[in-house]
């Protein structure tokens, strides 16, 4: 529907950009979150699909003939945090891998407030329901030192072709359980970073749908006596097929990636190219009523990079202890399940676990390296969302983490939270 509005003086020159790029005068609109109007589908495809994310400014501008949708959006999310055990300095951020196994005495609880996960969005969609529409979307948070500004995302869409930096299509991001934690459960693949994929749906009723890209390559590794870092040279290869069912409420994803992954070998002076591998299973599968479930399954060597726990912790590749020349890919794997319940429209909670394993302790014989390092953790989430109105959102959260090191030796934090969210 048409409104009047009062329009804050910053963002004038927008809407005004915006008015002058279409012959027609384009109207501003009040956008309803009810998951049904063009508008808001439109713009909420064009935006990174993650559960209870909103990503559809409350208000957008129109063009009159429908040749664009533009909108700029906020969400003010506000998180007060309590943390027992060993806390993680992080109020935003819980990683399971950065749970400090030896805290100083008198540590041992932590109360913070935060607001750095507030983000601000711009969504825009030209030729909308044309075979020419074209997307773009960028986000940024306030994650960095001191609250400063961070980029989320930023990328372009164009028929079945994505391209920017955003998330790989090996994570499955619209499977991700909902969290107050920003970092969510340990196990995930939700790694953003620069990409470039061809999505196409199949079927009649685009019950199938199909992936390739090329991602930018994030390597991280532990050298050996003889061995040296150096550049890489190929992208990572990220591929899925993926089977919907439900009218896109269910589904299913098998995915793979392929990495190429480059070291020198300092005697020899000649560099040296590994092969990593991963194979997942995700998806999200309506049970009955208000219940759903959501999971997802990752094994592979020299996959690191991908699990979210212990991407840059140097075990894509690790030296071999029986020859100080060479560094072969670490095994690894991990594992998420959630139970979602909707009580109704407004209200509804989420159990979840997840677990991460890695197999460092084969490739390193040093006692005081990785033998003593990170073995496993665990994430265990419970939580309750409720939406007092269309742009106010509430929320409480207990999460549990434990980390356990080769060595036997294991340290937890426990973090009670809760979170206010307007959303405009």
């Amino acid at each position: 529907m048409k409104t009047r509005l009062l329009i804050p003086c910053a963002l004038l020159p927008l809407f005004a950009a915006a008015q002058s790029a279409s012959d027609e005068s384009a109207i501003i609109k009040l956008v309803e979150h009810n998951d049904t109007s063009t508008l808001f589908v439109t713009m909420h495809e064009n935006a990174p699909h993650k559960i209870n994310i909103k990503d559809v400014p409350r208000f957008a501008i129109l063009g009159k003939e429908g040749k664009f949708y533009m909108g700029l959006g906020a969400n003010v999310k506000v998180v007060p945090t309590y943390d027992f055990g060993n806390p993680i300095p992080n109020p935003n951020l819980f990683v399971t891998s950065g749970i400090p196994m030896n805290l100083a005495p008198g540590n041992g609880a932590q109360f913070k407030v935060s607001a750095q996960q507030s983000n601000i969005y711009l969504n825009v969609v030209a030729l909308p329901g044309t075979k020419d529409q074209l997307g773009a979307y960028v986000s940024m948070n306030f994650l960095g030192s001191g609250y400063a500004p961070t980029l989320q995302h930023a990328y372009l869409k164009y028929r079945d072709i994505i391209a920017g930096y955003t998330y790989t299509i090996f994570a499955d991001a619209a499977a991700v359980p909902a969290t107050i934690d920003y970092e969510g459960p340990n196990g995930l693949a939700t790694i953003i970073h620069g990409m470039v994929a061809y999505e196409p749906y199949l079927g009649k009723n685009r019950e199938w749908r199909v992936g390739i890209g090329l991602d930018m390559p994030e390597t991280s590794i532990t050298n050996a006596d003889r061995t040296l870092s150096v550049s890489q040279r190929l992208p990572d290869i990220p591929f899925y097929v993926q089977r919907n069912w439900a009218g896109g409420a269910g589904w299913i994803r098998l995915a793979g990636i392929v990495r190429n992954m480059y070291y020198r070998d300092a005697v020899a002076q000649k560099n040296i190219d590994k092969v990593g591998w991963g194979i997942k299973a995700s998806g999200t599968t309506p049970i009955a009523g208000g219940l759903s479930a959501s999971y997802m399954g990752l094994y592979g060597k020299g996959i690191a990079s991908y699990i979210q726990d212990i991407n840059g912790l140097g075990m894509d590749l690790m030296p071999d202890p029986s020859n100080p020349s060479r560094l072969e890919a670490v095994k690894a794997w991990s594992a998420v399940g959630s139970l979602q319940y909707k009580f109704s429209p407004k209200l509804f909670c989420t159990a979840i676990y997840s677990h991460v394993r890695t197999y460092a302790d084969r490739y390193s014989d040093s006692p005081s390296d990785w033998k003593t390092g990170y073995k496993y953790a665990q994430y265990v989430v419970g939580n309750v969302f409720y939406n007092i109105n269309s742009i106010v959102q509430v929320g409480a959260e207990y999460i549990y983490g434990r980390r356990v090191d080769f060595d036997g030796s294991q340290a937890h934090d426990n973090r009670v939270e809760a979170m206010l969210q307007v959303s405009f």
